[in-house]
């Protein structure tokens, strides 16, 4: 292999990426608002300046080679430490301004983000906030590629390398059928869960993993019978007869039991939580901006819309 004589350019870069993403010329085309030719030709040049192949591509496939996949990943390091530059000039005079992109899990983002966004664009007026709804994997891959700027999750999720910036506890509650005998007490031990009545989201939720968590080793090789695709569907399931579930404080305090035969009962004992935290990439020119976002999410959940139950009553239908 010849060296490397010329650098491929941005331009190339993003080509490369949004192909590797989509794996098909029109649909890469599309996204990035150019024709196929000038996207082939883009992705030619990009080869010939590296003197390797790239993409393996017929008549009716395009995948990665080996090494392809390996460029795939440095580019997109690459176009995030770029876009992170170009923030950095962009920001320095004026603190959370313009375009900032949040991604948020579905689990929080509906409970909480109504609480905290009307006085967030009243504070910061020149703050343009725009909200991607993902799950926590899909989200750290977005946060790493430079596409969001900041990640609302919640842990233990392994984060690696990410700065995290841990906002507040959310503690988890059974939720049963009112005539349900698991919750005729004010309370439910952890221990006296029947797991194999647990209905659950399906694989891929955070929150699924995290309910699996609270049941400690019995919970070890656990694959309940039933899965639901959201909570609107695990709240339908449970209340329809199928089961029981753990839910988030947050969800209740949102009244996500209004309307149904629910309630949800507090843990007596080693009483399960998840935490909320803010996430973004340790070389973010907008460290500024995370941590005075963070600041305000924690003093708007601590000031008026704390996502806890006022006390260790009997939550019906919250």
């Amino acid at each position: 292999m010849a060296a490397v004589s010329a650098l491929p350019s941005l331009r190339q870069l993003r080509y490369l990426v949004v192909l590797a993403e989509k794996l098909s010329f029109r649909q890469a085309a599309e996204s990035l608002f150019v024709t196929q030719s000038t996207l082939s030709a883009g992705i030619k040049e990009l080869e010939t300046t590296l003197d390797v192949q790239l993409f393996e591509r017929d008549s009716r496939t395009v995948r990665l080679t080996p090494v392809g996949e390996q460029v795939t990943e440095r580019a997109r390091e690459l176009l995030a430490r770029t876009q992170d530059l170009v923030e950095f000039v962009r920001r320095s005079a004026q603190p959370l301004s313009g375009p900032f992109t949040l991604g948020v899990i579905p689990t929080i983002a509906p409970y909480l983000l109504p609480a905290v966004l009307p006085g967030l664009r009243k504070a910061y007026p020149s703050l343009e906030l725009f909200l991607r709804e993902d799950q926590t994997e899909r989200l750290i891959d977005r946060l790493r590629a430079g596409a969001i700027d900041a990640a609302l999750m919640a842990l233990p999720w392994d984060t690696g390398e990410l700065t995290v910036r841990e906002l507040f506890n959310d503690e988890f509650w059974l939720v049963a059928r009112e005539d349900d005998p698991i919750v005729s007490d004010d309370s439910v031990a952890v221990r006296g869960l029947d797991l194999s009545r647990l209905v659950l989201l399906e694989e891929g939720h955070c929150l699924r993993d995290h309910a699996i968590s609270v049941c400690g080793k019995r919970a070890i090789g656990m694959s309940p019978a039933i899965e639901a695709t959201s909570l609107a569907t695990l709240i339908q399931m449970v209340d329809g007869g199928l089961g029981i579930t753990l839910l988030p404080e947050m969800t209740l305090k949102s009244g996500i039991l209004r309307g149904t035969k629910l309630i949800a009962r507090p843990f007596s004992t080693q009483v399960p939580s998840r935490t909320i935290a803010l996430v973004t990439r340790p070389t973010s020119a907008r460290e500024d901006d995370f941590q005075r976002l963070a600041d305000y999410i924690e003093d708007a959940v601590r000031d008026s819309a704390r996502p806890r139950v006022a006390s260790r009553n009997p939550a019906r239908r919250a």
